[in-house]
């Protein structure tokens, strides 16, 4: 992970914080796919993708939170959640963009069309 990226995870982290989201989890890899966040507020389990730019190229980086890519996050979602086993009432698939230190909480971003545990 570049700079940027490790810097704009800690300010996403700090600022799921701010809104009252415990940080289960940052940065958990598996073949399948990665999770930048894990956080819970509320019975919500929310995955987290984050996406620092320094500039607004190739339409910001919500755009780069691609099909291909929300599947492997949604992948990774349910190895997390078969592996640790957490309490939760909603799951919901949110994205953080950070643009020239601007940042951005997208809740809801994507739904998975099918998502069996």
């Amino acid at each position: 992970m570049n700079d940027l990226g490790k810097t704009g995870e800690e300010a996403a982290a700090e600022f799921l914080r701010g809104k009252g989201y415990e940080i289960a989890l940052q940065n958990y890899g598996r073949k399948s796919g990665e999770l930048d966040i894990v956080a819970v507020k509320n019975g919500r389990l929310s995955f987290v993708e984050v996406k620092a730019r320094g500039y607004d190229a190739y339409g910001g980086p919500l755009l780069a939170v691609s099909k291909a890519k929300q599947n492997k996050i949604v992948n990774a979602a349910l190895l997390y959640i078969k592996e640790t086993r957490p309490k939760f009432d909603t799951i919901t698939f949110d994205v953080i963009t950070i643009l020239d230190g601007k940042i951005e909480h997208i809740e809801n971003a994507f739904t998975p069309r099918r998502m069996t545990l």
